[in-house]
């Protein structure tokens, strides 16, 4: 299809000369040549024409750190080391302060403790003794009323059976009258038959 292509476009599209490559000129070549023969390059740091300059910025740089950590790190530590000694101080006085009210308390509880322990035992003692009373009381109290009750008793019986004997006697009397006058025909006198009766009541 290149029979489409106009005149003109033809010029405007054909490629453009190549461009002269310029040798380098013998002078330069010359002295590369000579930079590369003289030999390899020192590293900076170990250039002994640098030392003073590397050794004045070696000074400079620690003077700097120097006056860095004794104006500012120095103080901020020591005053952080300070302020901490202050506080592990303060909280070693405040547990020895509460050693103490605790030993002081524990001092004060073992002795109100005692104290109870006493005053227990005491009032046990003395509600056991006021119960030993009390009971030995009622007890000589019990006693001499059944004393006295026993006492009454016996005489009550002793009463009955002086009744009962003398009821005895007097129908023994009556009895032994009437069998001798059912026996003798003769009524016997009353102090004959109560001399009888009162012999055989007396075997």
């Amino acid at each position: 299809m290149t029979w489409f292509i106009s005149p003109a476009h033809a010029e405007d599209a054909a490629p453009a000369p190549a461009s002269t490559v310029v040798p380098p000129a013998p002078t330069e070549t010359h002295t590369e040549v000579g930079h590369e023969a003289g030999g390899k390059a020192v590293f900076p740091p170990f250039d002994t024409q640098k030392f003073p300059s590397q050794i004045l910025w070696y000074v400079v740089f620690f003077g700097l750190l120097y006056l860095l950590m004794k104006r500012v790190l120095v103080p901020r530590l020591t005053t952080i080391v300070e302020g901490r000694a202050q506080r592990i101080s303060g909280d070693l006085e405040e547990a020895q302060r509460l050693r103490v009210e605790s030993d002081k308390a524990l001092g004060t509880y073992e002795k109100a403790l005692a104290d109870a322990k006493s005053s227990a035992h005491a009032i046990a003692q003395s509600s056991t003794d006021e119960a030993k009373a009390t009971a030995t009381k009622q007890r000589a109290d019990i006693e001499a009323s059944l004393v006295a009750k026993l006492e009454t008793a016996e005489a009550r019986i002793g009463e009955i059976k002086a009744k009962a004997l003398g009821d005895v006697n007097a129908i023994a009397e009556e009895a032994a009258a009437a069998v001798v006058a059912a026996l003798s025909g003769q009524q016997p006198s009353q102090e004959e038959v109560a001399k009888a009766v009162s012999a055989v009541a007396a075997k």
